[in-house]
């Protein structure tokens, strides 16, 4: 008898949270004078209802069973070396299929920059778009083909993306754009939105995460015209990710086994301990997140032993297959993350989706394991250091690691705050240290580096607080501590 009262008090209680949020989306509305376009705001507030509702049914659900994960089973995860190559004649009718998606949501402002992150320098005068405007080009030209390519823009970087895009209109790359959805935050406290009218301040609103791909995608004009030029695939990636390039042995192997989704993993380091991984739930494969991980086990989460893969956001998808769960409103049971906010002292929070969790919707899905040189993302001036330096070579718009480079792993690099936005990074290097045999390099305090500096091994400099480290030209340090007094001893 207790269950049944539990389950309808449940009910009672999430119906009034749902009222109440419907109330408070219709007062907003009422600041709309144009019908039309209040009928608009209304339709459009239907996804976040639906995510909200999805959050609210969440919080009673009991969190994962930590004894029903399992490592997924044989099949579910593919090596890349494994797969067929593709021959000439192949390739041509792939890309003929192919469209490149980029997630083009993200701001700059981590790094010091304003605008979309899209557009820092991050090698040879070359913006992240540059690198991916070339790539694109350069196979369209091989091939004779007309992979376009479309933006995943959000009310960030919308404006700012659009100026820009006119550089490239002379090439051969068809580029289109379409936004993401613009949700308001809600209240910590009341669960209710924040803005009180659809306009708001700014700081009121939030993009919900790249697991919106797949309704914006689909619910867009661009969505409709790439599926009347007969584009069957979507390769979709993090615009910041430089090693997410086309590959045709995983596009082969999608279209030859009747695979709806392929999600890119690779093998973890001490840098990936928080990433996605996919395991085997109920029989399923599913993305864990270690936002879904009990406290208990959060340590175990982050175990190379145990979890060994992770997640790279590279994810290729049937486009009639997102066509058909989006009118199935099959996502609609997608695992939601809640991401905690501020907006000045009033705590806040954002209801976003992860695109990996759509996995489990569609048919057939399946991990690949890929080479690490296919994860390369600029999160930071510490990734930028490593995609700017002589471990890479720039070859038809991609990042390739050199081969005078000893080791196949690229190092680690941990910059302090003093290198953390981009102007100050380069204030603080006359010219980029070579770096080809360095395996680890921590830097802190106010540390400025000469031109021709050599780096190898493991290199720890630190400037105690008010001194100040200045490493001379031509230095060469193989591993080697520096502090702040410049004694140099042996590692």
């Amino acid at each position: 008898m207790s269950n049944n009262n539990n389950e309808k008090s449940k009910v009672k209680s999430y119906n009034n949270t749902a009222g109440k949020l419907n109330s408070k989306i219709e007062r907003m509305s009422s600041c709309i004078e144009n019908e039309d376009e209040k009928n608009d705001f209304l339709e459009y507030m239907k996804g976040f209802q639906a995510l909200f509702a999805r959050f609210i049914e969440q919080k009673d659900l009991p969190p994962i069973n930590w004894g029903k994960i399992n490592p997924p089973a044989e099949g579910m995860v593919l090596k890349h070396e494994n797969l067929e190559e593709c021959n000439e004649e192949e390739k041509k009718n792939l890309l003929d299929k192919l469209v490149v998606l980029k997630l083009n949501g993200g701001l700059g402002t981590s790094m010091g920059c304003t605008g979309p992150k899209s557009v820092i320098e991050v090698r040879n005068n070359n913006t992240f778009l540059d690198l991916v405007v070339q790539q694109i080009s350069i196979l369209n030209e091989k091939y004779d083909a007309s992979i376009p390519l479309v933006l995943m823009n959000s009310f960030n970087t919308e404006t700012d993306t659009d100026k820009i895009l006119h550089r490239y209109d002379h090439g051969n790359v068809e580029i289109h754009c379409f936004n993401q959805h613009r949700y308001p935050r809600i209240s910590k406290e009341t669960l209710m939105p924040v803005p009180n009218n659809p306009i708001g301040e700014k700081g009121q609103w939030y993009p919900p995460g790249h697991g919106d791909v797949f309704p914006a995608f689909q619910n867009s004009d661009v969505f409709q015209r790439l599926k009347e030029q007969g584009k069957e695939y979507v390769f979709i990636s993090n615009i910041d990710n430089l090693g997410a390039i086309v590959d045709f042995s995983i596009l082969k192997h999608m279209v030859n086994n009747d695979t709806e989704y392929i999600m890119e993993v690779t093998d973890k380091t001490r840098a990936d301990v928080k990433g996605g991984t996919l395991i085997e739930y109920e029989g399923k494969i599913k993305l864990l997140e270690i936002a879904q991980v009990p406290p208990n086990k959060v340590e175990e989460f982050k175990s190379i032993k145990k979890f060994k893969i992770f997640n790279t956001n590279n994810l290729w998808v049937d486009i009639n297959a997102i066509d058909r769960l989006i009118k199935e409103k099959a996502f609609d049971d997608m695992d939601v993350i809640v991401n905690n906010k501020a907006i000045g002292d009033t705590p806040v929070i954002q209801l976003e989706r992860a695109a990996g969790a759509a996995i489990r919707y569609f048919n057939n899905p399946m991990g690949v394991n890929v080479p690490r040189s296919r994860f390369l993302p600029v999160k930071g001036c510490s990734d930028l250091l490593i995609v700017q330096s002589n471990i890479y070579e720039l070859h038809e718009g991609s990042l390739i690691m050199s081969p005078h480079r000893p080791f196949p792993t690229v190092p680690l690099v941990k910059l302090g705050v003093s290198f953390k936005k981009v102007a100050n990074f380069l204030g603080r290097f006359k010219t980029s240290p070579d770096i080809l045999e360095l395996d680890h390099l921590t830097v802190s305090g106010d540390v400025y580096f000469g031109s021709d500096v050599v780096l190898k091994g493991t290199v720890i400099i630190v400037a105690n607080h008010g001194s100040r480290i200045d490493i001379p030209d031509g230095s060469v340090l193989e591993n080697k501590v520096i502090s702040g007094n410049l004694r140099i001893l042996d590692h």
